[in-house]
């Protein structure tokens, strides 16, 4: 097989040779210790982005998110979010065996939970029940196939939380698209919350890193949280120097990831048998299967066998995700691809 279309996601991007050089002459030091430059030139650099006081380099998504909530909650609160988030769906109960606190999931329209939908399940101060501690939202939304939270919804999540004496986690693994989607600045979605999680691994390309902000005391014990969680790194100014690259040369150029995905939808709402599940905002398109095509499992394993890999999402949607190693011709082979295979 001569050509592969990797579209099973945005973390599967590799390195380029810039990236690469940057990681071999980053200079280190011992980031448990707190004397990496490198880390702390990028921890500095996103909390000016962010618009927050402080700010953490973590291993990964899900360590930023659990850590984030760690800061933030005792065990016994709860936090709400929607059922189809990223924390409640793929990150193993963490919140509850890590923190001990328990998770009440909404369900909201695609991924978007409101402030009049979540304010009934705030509870009152009782004896028998949990304090409602933390509101959760997910900016991009992965299951709901990319979509951009709108920021009236979050200020109005915002102004309720601050009400209640609430917090607001904003899982924004793939904020940088939102970002770029929308024009609407890092420093405004993040005076909606409290605290963030951002991912350099997805659309910004990088092989390795994702990243907390908060004010200084949360950022504070979610540092102590990273070390007892196993989170803490030593040289770990080579990983930050390609999120340092990825910033200032993958930011931008998420608009690409966009257009080729908006394009990809095009193409699929055209093909007979293939129906759009969400519409195409970001870099995520999720669609699913007329039943006389056969399952996804076949259907994905045929474009396997032609040079494009997907995966599923959920039980009868197939998910592709537009990235960096994606070009456009790229996005011709598969809509001819997946014609072919849909007719057959």
């Amino acid at each position: 097989m001569s050509r592969i279309v990797d579209l099973r996601s945005d973390t599967v991007t590799r390195p380029g040779p810039d990236m690469r050089r940057a990681i071999a002459e980053a200079a280190v030091g011992d980031d448990v210790f707190g004397d990496d430059p490198t880390v702390n030139l990028l921890e500095e650099r996103v909390a000016s982005l962010f618009g927050t006081e402080a700010a953490l380099f973590v291993p990964s998504g899900t360590m930023g998110n659990q850590l984030a909530l760690a800061a933030i909650t005792q065990p016994g609160d709860e936090v709400i979010l929607d059922r189809q988030s990223h924390i409640f769906n793929h990150q193993v109960a963490a919140a509850s065996v890590l923190s001990g606190v328990q998770l009440n999931p909404l369900d909201g329209d695609s991924g978007v939970i409101t402030a009049e939908q979540i304010a009934p399940h705030i509870r009152p101060d009782n004896v028998h029940q949990p304090v409602s501690k933390v509101i959760a939202i997910e900016n991009t939304h992965n299951r709901a196939g990319g979509r951009v939270f709108p920021l009236d919804e979050m200020r109005r999540i915002r102004r309720l939380a601050d009400a209640q004496g609430m917090k607001v986690h904003l899982d924004g693994a793939r904020l940088a698209n939102a970002v770029v989607a929308t024009g609407v600045s890092f420093v405004e979605y993040l005076s909606c919350a409290d605290t963030t999680n951002m991912c350099f691994s997805k659309g910004l390309g990088a092989p390795v890193g994702s990243i907390v902000g908060g004010n200084s005391e949360v950022i504070r014990r979610a540092r102590k949280k990273r070390k007892q969680f196993g989170g803490g790194m030593r040289q770990a100014g080579l990983l930050a120097a390609a999120a340092l690259f990825a910033l200032d040369h993958h930011l931008e150029r998420l608009g690409e990831d966009h257009e080729n995905a908006t394009r990809l939808g095009d193409v699929i709402a055209g093909i007979d048998g293939l129906q759009l599940v969400f519409p195409v905002q970001t870099n995520i398109v999720i669609f699913e299967l007329d039943e006389r095509i056969g399952s996804v499992e076949t259907f994905v394993d045929r474009l396997k066998q032609r040079g494009i890999l997907a995966s599923l999402s959920g039980r009868a949607r197939v998910r592709m995700v537009t990235h960096l190693d994606v070009k456009s011709d790229d996005i011709d082979f598969v809509a001819e691809t997946l014609a072919r295979v849909a007719s057959a």
